[in-house]
């Protein structure tokens, strides 16, 4: 059962994200106009539209890279009209980016245990010396991130230099260190783009099982609608920074405006 299905289910709904009259501009460009929609705990939720609708600009809103002009954000329940970066990721958002931003020199191992430097609290003295409180800690910190390269099944690179890795694995090792913050909100930015037809369908493996055996909620773009409609419990569509629908999948598919708008006639 989706989360969606869930809800629907037990006749309540709880939100773990809601978007409301959000407006952004950059001078006198309107990156996103008045747009408003929620992400329920535990559903993967997908913005999708075309080139230039405003899709990243709204994942950038929701962790704080951008700050909206208009609207708020609640998020867990704490309303504000802007988030900071550091505030999302302490309190459990982690992203990854429509380019990979990985760091090339290090190997998997080393960039997946980046994403637990929040989760650590020995001081910098003890993590310097890797003595005391702080080695019992990153023998810890290092047991979960074995888990995570488990989970997605890329322990013959472990050791691996990422810059030597195809793009399909490297974005897989992104999706790793995101998941290493042992995030609440999970973004996900076209996390299938240049994949072939085989490391699409290994990533949307992933992005299931991460929503299942983790309980992660996930908001994701992703231009592949074959993807969309089968991964996503509810779309939200973009067009010239504004929504032009929100709905199941086969709502949003049979929506005339999205059809106008982004899939054409022969979708």
């Amino acid at each position: 059962m989706s989360a969606a299905e869930a809800v629907e289910a037990n006749g309540a709904q709880e939100k773990i994200l809601n978007i409301e009259n959000v407006s952004l501009s950059f001078g006198g460009v309107k990156a996103i106009r008045d747009v408003s929609f929620d992400v329920m705990k535990g559903e993967i939720r997908a913005i999708i539209g075309p080139n230039g609708a405003g899709k990243t600009s709204m994942l950038n809103v929701i962790n704080g890279f951008y700050h909206p002009q208009e609207g708020s954000i609640t998020y867990k329940g704490e309303t504000r009209q802007d988030m900071r970066p550091y505030i999302a990721a302490s309190q459990g958002i982690a992203r990854t980016f429509q380019n990979v931003a990985l760091f090339r020199g290090m190997s998997t191992l080393d960039n997946i245990m980046t994403g637990r430097s929040l989760k650590m609290n020995s001081n910098l003295f003890w993590h310097l010396w890797r003595w005391g409180p702080a080695e019992n800690e990153e023998l810890d910190h290092r047991e979960f991130v074995e888990h995570i390269i488990g989970f997605l099944e890329i322990e013959a690179i472990r050791k691996t230099p990422v810059g030597r890795l195809p793009y399909g694995l490297q974005k897989r090792v992104e999706l790793g260190r995101a998941l290493a913050m042992e995030p609440d909100l999970l973004l996900l930015d076209e996390p299938m783009a240049g994949m072939n037809l085989e490391e699409k369908e290994d990533m949307s493996r992933f992005v299931l099982d991460v929503s299942a055996q983790f309980g992660t909620t996930i908001a994701l773009i992703e231009h592949d609608m074959g993807v969309v409609m089968d991964l996503s419990d509810r779309v939200v569509v973009l067009d010239y920074g504004q929504k032009i629908a929100d709905g199941t999948p086969d709502e949003v598919r049979k929506d005339q405006n999205v059809i106008d708008a982004y899939l054409g006639e022969t979708h």
